[in-house]
């Protein structure tokens, strides 16, 4: 690989970290909603729910629910004027609705009897993610006392049209229990004081099934595995894939890195079409897929050439931009918030077996169609990364253009 395109790829390597770093905070709904609800006791030892919601989503859910157009378009006019406390003001004004909304699709049971919730305070407001939430607390009373507690969530379903694939975070500490639960429309219900490895399940499955339906993920994946020469390359950039992306994903799901989705995103896209596209470049270059010798004078750790070098460092670059959108799924931001550590780790597992299984059975395919025809690899590669490609840039000028 000539000095030049090193130089290109490590400058392009410096400038994604760099626009990561200096990104401001923006606002993109993308296709999914996060609620944050924290449960305990209040003064008097009875449950205490603390419900946190994307501002304008409940603005509209809610208006639509309770055909409430007054709180539809002065809930917009706030949103929009960037006045917290105007927007806290609109539910206040619209609490029946707002609360009623909540409270229809947000549940408490005990010993299988639903409990009464009651308002406590009015509504406030924060900020997750650069995006506006509104807080909302419920002081709930259980004709079974505290037995069998049951926590139940179905807001913002899909049928609403509005956001797809809501998650409901849930953390407790409530009669010396403590923990993590995540509900969503396939589990939206679970029972405090539910097993270890129940809660390890639940993080573990949401994980995999966020890489699985995760297109772009995949993909990047794919263009790794296209461009790798061989079992140790794969299994090299893969390690670095991982390695950046759990650093990045622990950081900013724990609060400590904060970087918005307007950012994260297109490096996303720009990533899966700039490591498909560096395997189309060799192929043009006709360089030969096939591991590469050891170089003298130890260039050669890991039996990597300086070409296997370079792809390393920009996967591990582009790694770490993807475990700020792996955290994005989560969109938890409790600063090193142990009880949930434990869960992050384990939803982070999942992302990783998802990824291993994928690895696992597509390289050894490609293994053996290039040992038996070589040509026929290049083909099969080549036609992989060209669609990958494509894909990258599409999806990097849509989201460049808020689409």
């Amino acid at each position: 690989m000539s000095q030049r395109v090193r130089r290109i790829l490590i400058a392009l390597c410096a400038a994604v970290v760099a626009l990561v770093g200096t990104g401001a905070p923006a606002h993109a709904h993308g296709f999914a909603s996060t609620v944050h609800a924290d449960v305990a006791e209040n003064d008097a030892g009875r449950p205490r729910t603390t419900v946190a919601l994307e501002y304008d989503l409940l603005v509209v859910s809610a208006a639509d629910a309770a055909h409430d157009d007054a709180l539809f378009r002065q809930g917009t006019t706030a949103y929009e004027s960037g006045d917290a406390r105007g927007r806290a003001a609109v539910l206040d004004a619209h609490a029946d609705a707002a609360v009623g909304y909540v409270t229809d699709r947000f549940t408490l049971s005990s010993d299988g009897r639903a409990c009464v919730p009651r308002r406590h305070g009015g509504f406030t407001m924060t900020r997750r993610e650069g995006a506006p939430y509104a807080v909302l607390q419920l002081d709930w009373t259980c004709a079974g006392g505290d037995a069998g507690l049951e926590v139940r969530s179905t807001l913002f379903p899909d049928a609403e049209q509005y956001v797809k694939g809501t998650k409901t975070i849930v953390t407790y500490e409530i009669d010396g229990l403590t923990g993590s639960a995540a509900l969503d429309a396939t589990h939206p219900s679970f029972l405090i004081g539910q097993s270890w490895y129940q809660r390890f399940w639940e993080f573990f499955r949401l994980g995999a099934e966020h890489l699985l339906t995760g297109t772009d993920h995949i993909l990047f994946l794919l263009a790794l595995i296209a461009g790798s020469r061989s079992p140790r390359e794969v299994v090299l950039v893969a390690t670095a894939f991982t390695l950046a992306h759990s650093v990045t994903f622990l950081l900013a799901a724990l609060g400590v890195v904060e970087v918005p989705a307007g950012v994260v995103e297109p490096v996303i896209a720009l990533s899966i079409a700039v490591v498909a596209g560096w395997h189309l470049w060799r192929l043009a270059r006709r360089h030969d897929p096939a591991p590469q010798p050891r170089e003298p004078g130890g260039a050669g750790h890991f039996r990597l050439d300086r070409a296997g070098w370079t792809r390393l460092g920009v996967v591990f670059c582009f790694g770490l931009v993807h475990g700020l959108g792996f955290a994005g799924a989560l969109g938890i931001e409790a600063a090193w918030s142990w009880t949930l550590l434990w869960s992050l780790l384990v939803f982070n597992l999942g992302i990783e077996a998802v990824q291993l299984a994928i690895v696992g059975l597509l390289f050894p395919v490609l293994a053996v169609l290039r040992r038996r025809s070589p040509r026929a690899g290049r083909r099969v590669t080549g036609l992989v990364a060209a669609g990958v490609v494509v894909m990258g840039l599409t999806w990097f000028a849509q989201r460049l253009a808020g689409l």
